[in-house]
């Protein structure tokens, strides 16, 4: 059971062959044709509640998501980490990545965070999720990073239909799963509340950083 958990650590490492943050031009981020907004000069009106659900930690720990959502300013995505389409997961994790960077040296964003949420509970168990966290979440780097999954599709689901997150399983050669879907990214206040979403043409990482920004400061740091 080790040696096949190994093989799957190592099969997605990989599978998902995404940029590091320091090396954004690998990614095609969308082309931004506007100057953004300065921080706090704009509103994010809600758009809906956050789901509520359980979700599994990188050491397989059951936990709700609403407790990692409470208090803090979240962008999270859902990925699988064996997608290999450019312009979907990889493109969500370089955005998150690049953001991150945006992100380090703002010290009224401390309590705001990332969360990677995996698509495909079968293959991305704690254990490859587990992998993620240490490379891109280790020596405390700030904002955290979270990489989490679930312990079963039905487990999923209710999360996914929550958010409005369209995922379809396809067959994919040599008994793989392909997972199509739409991109999407969340915005969500410390109240769980979500804000904003951004879909694939709108994954600009300044405009990002200023949405979080705006939400930083409506009532204080986060």
């Amino acid at each position: 059971m080790r040696v096949r958990a190994t093989l799957l650590v190592l099969a997605a490492l990989v599978a998902f062959e995404v940029p590091a943050a320091q090396d954004e031009k690998r990614v095609a981020f969308p082309q931004q044709l506007f100057t953004a907004p300065p921080a706090g000069s704009y509103s994010l009106p809600p758009i809906q509640a956050a789901p509520r659900g359980t979700v599994l930690d990188e050491q397989g720990r059951s936990r709700s998501l609403a407790g990692y959502l409470h208090g803090h300013v979240t962008l999270l995505s859902f990925i699988y980490t064996h997608c290999t389409d450019p312009a979907g997961c990889p493109l969500a994790f370089a955005t998150l990545a690049a953001v991150r960077d945006r992100l380090a040296a703002r010290p009224e964003t401390a309590k705001a965070q990332l969360v990677s949420l995996s698509f495909d509970p079968r293959y991305d168990t704690p254990d490859v999720m587990r992998l993620f966290t240490k490379t891109y979440d280790g020596n405390g780097r700030k904002p955290a990073w979270h990489f989490l999954t679930t312990a079963s599709d039905s487990q999923l689901a209710p999360l996914l239909v929550g958010f409005g997150q369209d995922a379809a399983v396809a067959d994919a050669p040599g008994g793989a799963r392909r997972l199509d879907h739409t991109l999407r990214v969340f915005l969500i206040d410390r109240r769980s509340r979500v804000r904003e979403i951004y879909s694939s043409a709108y994954l600009m990482p300044e405009v990002i950083v200023n949405d979080i920004l705006t939400l930083a400061a409506e009532d204080g740091t986060p």
